[in-house]
């Protein structure tokens, strides 16, 4: 509950701000606070631990993969591939979204079966096509191997290195992963401008209805919503419900323009491809080369500040090598 007061308390904040900028309902400014929740206070010292382990390609059997492989800090926190490359080069199934603001997603993954950043970061590292551990006691082994103990037991307390605090620490590590300060930001706080192109695109996806589901801070109404595009059931792969098929959650716009390709399929290879789609697809409407154009320079205006992430010196130990398998 506490998380939903903060995340309702926070749109209205950048709501209010938009309603001054006279820009269209539904748009605002992305906070720079996330919510936290309870059993997972930050600490400097957790935020870093995360960071190692967010780096730690430890984390996979073969000792090649860590999160950052997937979802790379220098890239956006995606990869720019259509699927992912995993254990022994395998692909998975659907394009990884970017980590960046995650942290204000009401649930995980294109199918929204991760309630919680901590339930996602138990994921990737037990998947077969991604990190493909044994088990989750192998992947805690093999973090006592590397030298993590004495770093959990200053965090967490003494016998604290297992599955679940591996989770959290990751978790909180990507809760500072936010990208404020967007041109579309400032533009509304009366601290800059954007281009009369991107403030015709800003009117016209609020005229032709993409704000139904993009709206708010983040630009996603934070739900899910039938996308019937590609073969992928989505929401129906978890649930198994006919009224889930080719549901997935509705994704931020914030930095959409630098995480190519696009879809759960990766199937638009540009950003003009996959507004023209969506348009069509979602709206039945067909667009101009110039509405799209005008919209795809609004879209430019949601890239933010890019967290500046310096790469950890990660733990190991001397005068011997982990114990990795194929």
């Amino acid at each position: 509950m506490k998380k939903l007061v903060l995340l309702a308390s926070l749109s209205f904040l950048g709501l209010t701000a938009a309603h001054a900028a006279n820009i269209p309902e539904g748009m605002g400014v992305l906070p720079t606070q996330v919510p936290v929740p309870a059993d997972n206070p930050m600490s400097t010292e957790k935020v870093e631990l995360g960071k190692k382990l967010y780096f730690e390609p430890a984390l996979s059997k073969s000792g090649q993969f860590s999160c950052n492989s997937c979802h790379n800090l220098g890239t956006w926190g995606v990869d720019n591939q259509k699927f992912s490359i995993g254990h022994q080069w395998n692909r998975g199934g659907r394009n990884a979204p970017t980590v960046l603001n995650s942290a204000f997603w009401s649930k995980q993954f294109w199918d929204g079966r991760a309630p919680l950043l901590e339930d996602q970061a138990k994921g990737p590292p037990l998947n077969p096509v991604e990190m493909a551990a044994d088990s989750e006691e192998a992947v805690v082994t093999r973090l006592k191997d590397a030298g993590y103990t004495p770093l959990f037991n200053e965090v967490f307390g003494k016998h604290s290195l297992n599955y679940d605090n591996m989770a959290k620490a990751i978790a909180a590590f990507e809760r500072t992963l936010i990208t404020p300060h967007a041109p579309f930001d400032k533009f509304v706080e009366g601290q800059g401008s954007i281009s009369k192109a991107a403030k015709r695109g800003m009117f016209k996806v609020a005229e032709i209805g993409c704000t139904s589901c993009h709206s708010g801070v983040l630009f996603t109404n934070n739900d899910f919503v039938e996308f019937a595009y590609g073969k992928d059931e989505g929401l129906k792969s978890v649930t198994g419900k006919a009224e889930d098929d080719h549901v997935f959650r509705v994704q931020s716009w914030r930095n959409v323009a630098m995480t190519a390709p696009y879809f759960h399929d990766g199937s638009a290879a540009t950003l003009e491809e996959a507004v023209d789609t969506m348009a069509k697809v979602q709206l039945d409407t067909k667009l101009s080369k110039r509405e799209i154009a005008d919209i795809v320079a609004f879209l430019e205006t949601l890239t933010g500040e890019a967290p500046q992430v310096t790469f950890p010196l990660l733990p190991r130990p001397t005068g011997q090598a982990l114990d990795f398998k194929d």
